[in-house]
């Protein structure tokens, strides 16, 4: 990214310096965002198909391939999750607050019993000779499906930005952060420009 910046000067770094570093700051702070392209992440990703609904919804700079279900038998996984909410509030301005214990192990139990009556379906769907892309219309938003994703350091950002945040969704919150921590790992300098502009992408 830095020799993205500097080539405007026909110039180039060798290593990282200090002087680099500061660049970075300068770039993500003055919103010179195109430099910030030039780098590349690619994720296999494991989530329930109403996780990747949300995910998919950014599209600029994201690159997407998904396990085709028209094309091989999908699996009898589903998401139950531990957290179990109640939405308070007006549309657009929701709280979310966990419920009761009971009221926790009914969700879940009959989360994962309504899962395991779909794939059923879908087997016998599938006995009968049922294409694939036909059968699997039974089975709920909670299946679990997996793709690559790819995309550039910019487009995460932006993508971390939104998703994740105390306002997002909390299952995409935890693909957000698990991606984000790839990018504090590996871009370290990046990582802390994009903290020092309010986790705003350039």
């Amino acid at each position: 990214m830095v020799n993205a910046a500097r080539v405007s000067f026909n110039q180039e770094s060798e290593e990282l310096s200090d002087r680099d570093v500061g660049l970075i700051g300068f770039l993500a702070r003055n919103r010179h965002g195109s430099p910030f392209e030039h780098g590349y992440f690619r994720f296999l990703v494991k989530a329930p198909i109403f996780v990747v609904r949300e995910h998919h919804r950014h599209r600029a700079g994201h690159a997407y391939n998904e396990w085709s279900g028209r094309y091989s038998k999908l699996e009898p996984e589903f998401y139950v999750p531990d957290y179990v909410r109640t939405q308070v509030g007006k549309p657009g301005a929701y709280s979310f607050e966990p419920v009761d214990e009971a009221t926790r192990e009914r969700t879940r139990r009959e989360l994962e019993e309504t899962g395991r009556r779909a794939f059923e379906a879908y087997e016998r769907l599938l006995e009968q000779g049922v294409a694939k892309e036909v059968a699997r219309g039974v089975l709920p938003l909670s299946t679990y499906t997996k793709y690559f994703w790819s995309c550039n350091p910019r487009s995460l950002m932006h993508f971390c930005g939104l998703r994740n945040h105390e306002s997002a969704q909390f299952e995409i919150r935890q693909v957000a952060a698990a991606a984000e921590s790839f990018l504090e790992r590996l871009m370290p300098h990046t990582h802390a420009a994009f903290l020092a502009n309010c986790r705003v992408a350039p």
